[in-house]
């Protein structure tokens, strides 16, 4: 997943919000209906479908392809008549370890996964090439390195870009070094984040050869740089292709279809591993969800609950992208909310909602509503003296799509590559100074990568926000339940205002 970063604030909910009446008895409780085991078997059918298609489930790949027909075969077990959606994609594999050395001033051969990684789309070259520092931030900051093409003025052709990671995508940063005149690129990372970028993702081909190392590296490298003296070699050993995929589609048959609630989690992994905790997790979840929320029956389902398995997240959101751009604009104004769920179970994570009032003052504009369903998930954790936290609504998950449109998003996130600070730790045990998901876009993200009770808490979560939403969204869009709504209609109509002004 294109993960998200999390609020430095630890801030647990002080109490619960105000659910609205039309809500208040709501039976039976789906939260309870679905039980840990619901959720656990499916991680496991998960991992054994990664063991046994190449150890990854990554999108174009067999283990992806088996992950559909598994949701497809559940969904259709438990009443849904579930659609597979078509995309195209560019898939991207690396065929060797590829090389990152430093040739001048000195001899460095840097060393694989701890030290640098072949970045996602990286073109195969073999580059040798001066080193250009570009837009240097300051020492601790994350800067805007080479989101500008401006940042490239004076950059000399045929050098080696080198860039630190922050602010706009990585993609293009690479692309405006190629269109500079860069042979090659290396990205360091953050300076709150350890090690080469993990996951390294660009979304589509750079068209050059792309490496990441670690910022510690990076910050060795920049005086070089500046000095005239660095060389380095770029050897990247990968497949572009272009190929097709899909996501999975279905909607339970009671509920409005003027006013859908959409939950969606992505299905593929990283090729590196099987993805259990991103995202099976999301993906278990709301599949859980799916299976027992017909119980509720029709008198519980005012708004039609769609869930969706996205392919393609960890190239750059594609396949929730293609879902939305691809509905016409009637059927976007349909959807009134979008849940999304993205690493429920992280080893040393917190629980972390979806900053939708940006309280944080993160300035990320989220659309109307989006505020309401923070809200809403955090009452009922409140309720249950469970602790969370805030984070932050940049758009780096599934969501990202739909809040482009102005459909309002929530949902729930343990933690990524971030590091948990001690007054989480306090709040959610767990070491402080160390990442929330040490396997986060690796090969040991497997069955034992999962912290199951607080999984298990916010697959309740998911369960409450789906119920709750799935009877009225009033606090989100203000569309009440249609009961109320053709109860108004019956109400005899006045032709003025208050103030005796006509409304006509």
């Amino acid at each position: 997943m294109r993960k998200l970063a999390l609020g430095a604030a630890a801030v647990v909910a002080a109490s619960l919000v105000t659910v609205p009446a039309t809500q208040a008895m709501a039976a039976p409780d789906l939260a309870s209906l679905v039980t840990a085991k619901d959720t656990t078997k499916h991680l496991d059918a998960f991992a054994e479908i990664a063991k046994y298609n190449g150890g990854n489930r990554s999108a174009g790949s067999p283990g992806y392809d088996i992950s559909v027909k598994y949701v497809v075969s559940q969904l259709k077990k438990a009443g849904f008549t579930p659609k597979t959606q078509a995309f195209p994609f560019d898939f991207y594999r690396q065929t060797g370890k590829g090389a990152l050395e430093q040739t001048a001033p000195g001899q460095v051969s840097y060393k694989e996964g701890t030290e640098y990684n072949t970045m996602e789309y990286s073109v195969a070259g073999d580059v040798t090439a001066s080193v250009t520092a570009v837009d240097v931030p300051a020492p601790g900051d994350a800067g805007s390195s080479g989101c500008e093409e401006a940042d490239f003025a004076g950059f000399p052709a045929g050098n080696i870009a080198l860039i630190q990671r922050g602010t706009c995508n990585l993609i293009v940063k690479s692309e405006n070094a190629k269109k500079a005149g860069a042979s090659a690129v290396v990205m360091y990372n953050r300076p709150d984040v350890e090690g080469p970028i993990t996951g390294a993702t660009q979304g589509t081909p750079a068209g050059l050869p792309v490496m990441s190392i670690t910022h510690a590296i990076g910050r060795q490298l920049i005086p070089l740089a500046q000095a005239g003296t660095l060389k380095l070699r770029v050897k990247s050993e990968t497949l572009n292709e272009r190929r097709t995929t899909h996501n999975v589609i279905a909607e339970t048959k009671h509920g409005r279809a003027d006013n859908v609630v959409l939950l969606g989690a992505h299905l593929d992994s990283v090729p590196a591993g099987a993805g259990i905790n991103d995202n099976a997790t999301g993906s278990a979840a709301i599949l859980a969800v799916a299976q027992k929320v017909n119980k509720l029956g029709k008198k519980n389902i005012k708004n039609k609950v769609r869930f969706a398995w996205w392919g393609a997240e960890e190239i750059n959101l594609v396949g929730s992208t293609y879902y939305v751009e691809n509905l016409s604009e009637a059927d976007r104004a349909k959807i009134a909310l979008n849940l999304n769920f993205d690493m429920l179970g992280s080893p040393n994570g917190v629980r972390a909602v979806y900053d939708g009032d940006d309280s944080s003052g993160a300035g990320t504009n989220p659309p109307a509503g989006s505020g309401a369903i923070e809200a809403v998930i955090k009452g009922y954790f409140a309720k249950r003296k469970l602790p969370t936290v805030e984070s932050e609504f940049n758009g780096r998950s599934d969501y990202g799509p739909f809040i482009e449109h102005g459909i309002p998003a929530g949902g729930i996130d343990t933690g990524a590559e971030g590091i948990k600070t001690p007054e989480e730790a306090k709040l959610f045990g767990g070491t402080a100074g160390q990442p929330y998901d040490p396997c986060y876009h690796a090969a040991c993200d497997g069955l034992k990568n999962v912290n199951y009770k607080l999984l298990d808490t916010n697959v309740d979560g998911v369960a409450f926000a789906t119920q709750t939403f799935a009877k009225s969204t009033l606090p989100v869009n203000g569309e009440a339940r249609r009961r109320a709504a053709l109860k108004a209609a019956a109400a005899p109509k006045s032709t003025t205002d208050v103030h005796g002004h006509s409304l006509r």
